[in-house]
């Protein structure tokens, strides 16, 4: 190793924007082990599906259809 590295010509990752942010949130068991299950046949993790379904959901503009008793 060096005992210094010259970073001036360095650039900004490019890729920065694709990058996906970790949060925390609570989802009922049930909606987590739909897919896990669909994560298991299809050999994808659950946590892409998730990803990939709610980017679907956003892309298409789509709004819960949500109704106070």
């Amino acid at each position: 190793m060096k005992k210094e590295y010259d970073f001036s010509k360095s650039i900004k990752n490019p890729y920065i924007k694709k990058l996906k942010k970790q949060i925390s949130i609570r989802i009922e068991t049930e909606t987590v082990e739909y897919f896990k299950k669909l994560a298991s046949e299809t050999g994808i993790p659950y946590q892409n599906l998730m990803d990939m379904y709610l980017r679907d959901c956003a892309q298409k503009n789509m709004r819960p259809n949500i109704q106070w008793q």
